[in-house]
């Protein structure tokens, strides 16, 4: 099973997601450093990809939340390419699915391709397929459901205040109260330990 550590190191880029990251990146040394989260560095770069007439692919999401997000970024996005989008089944894929997704989007010739399956699921496929996609990979979380307006995305001053994780949680508790118990207490202790020990 792959470590997250390995994950990290496979990554050509990694970017402070949250904003307690973005004020820890602060904290070490780096003052103008800002949140760049998943949704917006999406959206930004669609933006820039429709005027260089450049091809995306979409991985993740429901079926639903494929079509109106598609929809919508041919209205926001007149240039931009959607050479494929393919929402992967609630269930481990066989190795013969697998191989035909890949085939579909190195056929596709896209450029990027976006994928929105969630915290760490999208970072152990990316990890997985490093090599066999003919595409920069970029994990963006929950972004296809924020524009395609499924799940509601934390007003703007809960997400300047680095509150976005805890609308989140109200939102689907069952579901992610566990990975924000794990991961804030592993980070607010890696971060205390970091800063300590920089001063020593």
């Amino acid at each position: 099973m792959l470590r997250l550590a390995k994950w990290w190191r496979w990554a050509d880029m990694a970017t402070p997601d949250g904003a307690p990251v973005a004020w820890m990146v602060r904290k070490l040394g780096f003052k103008d450093q800002q949140r760049i989260n998943g949704p917006d560095l999406m959206w930004r770069y669609f933006a820039q990809a429709a005027l260089r007439n450049e091809s995306v692919y979409l991985y993740g999401g429901t079926p639903e939340t494929l079509e109106i997000l598609q929809a919508r970024m041919a209205q926001e996005f007149a240039g931009l390419k959607v050479v494929g989008a393919f929402s992967p089944p609630f269930r481990t894929i066989t190795p013969a699915e697998d191989a035909q997704a890949v085939q579909r989007i190195n056929a596709s010739g896209a450029g990027t391709v976006w994928v929105s399956l969630g915290c760490p699921k999208q970072e152990k496929w990316m990890a997985a397929h490093r090599g066999r996609i003919n595409a920069v990979m970029v994990g963006v979380g929950a972004a296809f459901d924020y524009h395609a307006g499924t799940i509601q995305r934390a007003p703007l001053w809960m997400q300047n205040n680095g509150l976005e994780w805890l609308h989140r949680l109200a939102s689907e508790p069952r579901r992610l109260w566990r990975r924000y118990l794990v991961t804030n207490t592993l980070f607010i202790v890696g971060a205390v330990r970091q800063l300590v020990f920089r001063k020593l």
